[in-house]
């Protein structure tokens, strides 16, 4: 474990500990009156819940991910794909409807959501494909990958969770214009354009509407000026997301004094996690951490850029996107700049599947830091050997 500890990329490692650190104090501090009011249970029950989360996937990462090679992932993408599809699609037969949407598995102690995983199997599969095949003759060798990660995507918007499906096709559509193809591939060229047009067309039924929405993901669809709609869900969920931040003013009211988590702000623990850290800690402090994820991000782009192979850069690559996506959808979607979809704050908000499934992609990042580490070091031994 010291030989892993050195060669990984230790600002992330410390970056994603004080980030969680953060997301447990304000998770408490969040969900503690939630808990006893609407729940009836301890004020501590989602901090414990989401303390175990935690330790269960730092343990997991770091004695199975850390030290998992990533060219072992070639023999298990496929098996792997097919295994998060087959998840899905039992979901419309076994789970019944949460929130509006059939996307979790209630196993007894705990829920399991196979959509957050499908991100990173998802990513998983398109590196490992690409890293192997970016100099594939045949014709159109790239549509398997593509046709895979459509089929995932779809399920998700069937259940309905608008938000996930979205950041999963936005990911793979930047990961493919990303990838390194022969400039002399024209069908590369087309089907660049054509999922161009297919981003602007999804942009254009956000904005718009469309009939291929359902009531529930119709409604979302209503999201600006909030506080003239406060009778409707969104209206009500955005409008009190504002106040809470506007009652936090620059240094906070102080933490555990946050009045719209007085079942103002349902959930307050989950997607709605920033307004109270707002309301709480002030602007200056909501500031400091996102300058966190910047820095984590800064780090991730950086290990993706000087990655040994293509295919850890493309799994650096996808972590990237998938956490700035669920950042820039979640702000958006409090700040009434895009519609509201229930997209969580990595590592901040209280959830098991998507904490588990960020910190999964984190740590397959400081693999992919650890082996290029490691092949560098060599080539300098080998240097020093000559």
């Amino acid at each position: 474990m010291g030989k892993l500890f050195k060669r990984m990329d230790k600002p992330l490692f410390f970056v994603t500990i004080i980030l969680c650190i953060i997301g447990l104090v304000m998770v408490f501090s969040a969900s503690s009156i939630t808990a006893v009011l609407q729940y009836k249970v301890s004020t501590y029950y989602f901090f414990k819940k989401q303390l175990i989360v935690m330790l269960v996937g730092f343990i997991f990462c770091i004695f199975f991910i850390l030290r998992f090679p990533i060219n072992k992932y070639h023999y298990l993408k496929s098996l792997m794909m097919i295994a998060i599809i087959a998840a899905l699609g039992c979901l419309f037969v076994y789970a019944s409807f949460t929130n509006g949407a059939r996307s979790w598995f209630k196993l007894g102690l705990f829920s399991l959501q196979p959509s957050e995983f499908a991100k990173t199997i998802v990513i998983i599969y398109i590196a490992c494909y690409f890293g192997k095949n970016i100099n594939c003759a045949k014709r159109f060798f790239f549509l398997r990958p593509i046709i895979a990660s459509a089929i995932v995507a779809v399920l998700i918007f069937l259940q309905p969770d608008l938000g996930t499906s979205a950041i999963i096709g936005l990911t793979v559509f930047l990961m493919f214009m990303a990838i390194p193809f022969s400039k002399k591939d024209k069908d590369v060229k087309i089907f660049k354009i054509i999922g161009s047009l297919g981003v602007l067309a999804v942009v254009l039924v956000m904005v718009f509407g469309g009939e291929l929405l359902n009531k529930e993901q119709s409604s979302r669809l209503t999201y600006q000026k909030p506080c003239t709609r406060y009778q409707e869900k969104t209206g009500y969920q955005v409008c009190n997301g504002m106040i809470a931040m506007n009652n936090g003013g620059l240094f906070g009211v102080g933490l555990g004094n946050s009045t719209q988590k007085y079942l103002y702000l349902p959930e307050a623990h989950t997607d709605f996690i920033f307004p109270i850290i707002v309301e709480e800690l002030g602007c200056i402090a909501a500031i400091g951490i996102i300058l966190l994820y910047v820095f984590m991000l800064f780090r991730i782009l950086r290990i993706s850029k000087r990655a040994k192979d293509l295919t850890g850069s493309l799994i650096a690559y996808g972590t990237f996107l998938t956490i700035l996506l669920h950042l820039l959808i979640n702000f958006g979607g409090i700040l009434a700049l895009i519609p509201l979809t229930g997209v969580p704050v990595p590592l901040l908000s209280y959830g098991g599947s998507n904490t588990l499934n960020i910190l999964a992609l984190i740590f397959l990042t400081l693999r992919v830091s650890i082996e290029s580490n490691q092949s560098r070091d060599k080539i300098v031994e080998v240097k020093k050997a000559k």
